[in-house]
């Protein structure tokens, strides 16, 4: 046993992983919201999803990442479920380019020879580029590759004589089965598929394993790299869960059919394509192989797949939040467009609260029929407001202006909308009792406020089915000089009533009251509906002077 040695081995495994972290966060730096931005535009059909996850993680270099990206934008609303699980496929492919690396770069050319100076070059530059994000991650980047393959090396020297002193075969439970559960294990310890595979590498390449077993312990790996992505939705929204549950089925259904046909893998590879000789490459195109395998199995079922998961993880409707229960808001793009959905929701939702208070019966049952009436409170309400907030403050505070102006014009829009919806409510007992009375001007202004209510009921709704509609605009604009045309008729009409039938002092002042809340509060919404609509094309409104 002395030519294993396990604390070179373990710092070998310790520095390799540590390389592999910061490579991927250095990449995210450089890369910037690009990627983001490529995930959620390159995404509209099952292939483009599918290109979509190679290309992001093989650049990447981190499945997790995409992985979470992807979660994020599902929860926006950004991205289907089918198509979101066309790019998590995609990523396991991606994925496999690591392999390749470690296995081209690391076992076929001399390490030492640019693993050190990687690493003496990054640190500097970390130290005297520090000033510069861009020079910083970059510098940062070629440290973690240098550790990277340091930490590989480290590693196959640690296993190089180890072939000589241990007898795998002599062991009682060596086998395909047991180098597969090996790769499980190792996997969901590590929580690095690419460790795992680094260990097999350097076992093959050592001689201390051989190539089948290597292939058991890939196939292994790629069970148990969904550890990760099943603890991460423990307790999570459905869609979380439906995501993870998807991972797991493909890379269980990948793994299943590498296994029915591994003698045939295995002959392909170390056969017809002749990587007898050189199984540390054999071992990264048996990776690629039933990953791609599994990929054109599952693709074809994927609509299935989806409606099955709908029935496994129903959506639920108890929660009056819709958007921002379902998103990380530390993906600013996806963020952004939940926070401008959720806030939408809440104007819905804050109308059509007021217009069952006042016994204005709604017009579309088929919009509505999911929000029944005693889910949709003032108290839940109050809730959903304060889960914006924290949604908001949730949002990394690194964002471009314009981001920050989006947002700050959404927050105001569902702070006068949480305004206008208490007023609305505490000026009910007012129009009920006004209500009371039999005929006469006051009558008729309760009339006449109901009307506003049923005409403000009809503009949102429209806004909440079509918010992307060219002339929505145009339309809020119609609307908000209407709301002012309303106010001067009544005022009018309330001082002819004073001429006319002599109202007391009290029965003016109550009417004046009530109309100036009613009135604000219709320009509010409308504000607030166009800082909604504004954010669609890259505008804001101002909303403070009416808070």
């Amino acid at each position: 046993m002395a030519d294993f040695e396990f604390w070179t081995l373990l710092a070998g495994l310790g520095i390799f992983l540590f390389g592999m972290y910061t490579m991927e966060e250095s990449i995210k730096l450089l890369a910037g919201p690009s990627f983001k931005h490529l995930i959620r535009r390159y995404t509209g059909s099952r292939l483009k999803g599918l290109i979509t996850g190679i290309i992001s993680t093989a650049v990447l270099q981190s499945s997790s990442a995409v992985s979470l990206m992807v979660l994020a934008f599902v929860g926006a609303g950004l991205m289907s479920l089918t198509n979101a699980i066309a790019v998590m496929v995609g990523s396991n492919i991606g994925t496999t380019l690591t392999v390749w690396i470690v296995a081209i770069l690391g076992f076929k050319i001399k390490i030492d020879a640019f693993a050190l100076p990687l690493i003496g070059i990054g640190g500097l530059g970390m130290i005297f580029l520090a000033r510069s994000l861009r020079y910083y991650s970059l510098s940062r980047l070629l440290v973690a590759l240098g550790l990277l393959f340091h930490g590989l090396e480290m590693m196959k020297s640690s296993v190089s004589g180890l072939s000589s002193s241990v007898d795998l075969g002599s062991l009682p439970y060596t086998g395909l089965w047991f180098y597969l559960i090996m790769g499980v294990f190792l996997t969901a310890a590590m929580q690095a598929s690419a460790a795992t595979i680094a260990l097999v590498l350097a076992g093959l390449h050592s001689g201390m394993i051989g190539f089948d077993d290597g292939a058991a312990m890939v196939i292994g790996a790629n069970i148990g790299t969904t550890i990760t992505i099943l603890l991460g939705a423990i307790g999570g929204s459905n869609p979380k869960k439906q995501a993870a549950f998807s991972h797991v089925a493909f890379n269980t259904v990948s793994a299943a059919f590498a296994l029915v046909l591994f003698p045939l893998l295995l002959w392909v590879i170390l056969d017809l394509a002749d990587f007898s000789q050189n199984g540390v490459l054999g071992i990264a195109l048996f990776h690629t192989m039933f990953n791609c395998l599994g990929a054109a199995v599952f693709l074809p079922f994927l609509q299935n797949f989806t409606r099955l998961l709908n029935r496994i993880y129903p959506e639920s409707r108890n929660l009056l939040s819709r958007f921002i229960n379902l998103t990380a808001p530390d993906v600013v793009e996806a963020a952004l467009v939940a926070f401008r959905n959720e806030v939408l929701n809440q104007l819905f939702l804050s109308v059509y609260y007021i217009c069952h208070k006042y016994s204005i019966e709604p017009r579309d049952s088929d919009l509505e029929e999911d929000y029944p009436e005693h889910l949709v409170t003032y108290g839940g309400l109050a809730e959903l407001h304060a889960e914006i907030f924290r949604f908001y403050s949730g949002i990394p505070v690194e964002r471009s202006e314009a981001e920050s102006v989006h947002l700050d014009s959404i927050l105001r829009a569902s702070r006068s909308i949480m305004n206008s919806t208490r007023n609305l409510r505490e000026l009910l007992n007012e129009v009920l009792e006004m209500q009371a009375e039999e005929s006469g001007f006051t009558l008729h202004a309760v009339q006449d406020f109901r009307g506003r209510l049923v005409n403000l009921k009809g503009v949102v709704t429209s806004v909440f089915q079509h918010p992307e509609r060219a002339t929505l605009m145009e339309d809020l604009d119609d609307y908000f000089a209407s709301v002012e045309q309303v106010d001067r008729v009544f005022i009018a009409s309330l001082s002819r009533a004073v001429r006319n039938e002599g109202l007391s002092e009290e029965e003016v002042t109550r009417l004046l009251m009530v109309n100036r809340l009613f009135t604000q509060s219709c320009r509010m919404l409308t504000l607030s509906m166009k800082g909604i609509i504004n954010s669609y094309h890259g505008g804001s409104v101002t909303l403070d002077s009416l808070e």
